[in-house]
């Protein structure tokens, strides 16, 4: 036998992929972003619930 003949044959290196530098403006708006979609994942939660201060009157199980 010679070698990895009948072995698993290995798949092409892609090359790395490279970094983009990112200027004053992209940051800002990733961080808009953000900031916006933990509002919107709020204000879903939030309206998910019932009222949240509800004292109205408790029935009990006995009659």
């Amino acid at each position: 036998m010679l070698g990895r003949e009948d072995g698993k044959k290995q798949p092409l290196k892609q090359p790395k992929k490279q970094t983009k530098e990112m200027d004053e403006e992209d940051i800002a708006f990733k961080q808009k972003q953000k900031e916006q979609k933990k509002l919107e994942e709020l204000k879903a939660k939030a309206a998910g619930k019932g009222p949240l201060a509800s004292d109205g009157v408790k029935k009990s199980g006995k009659k």
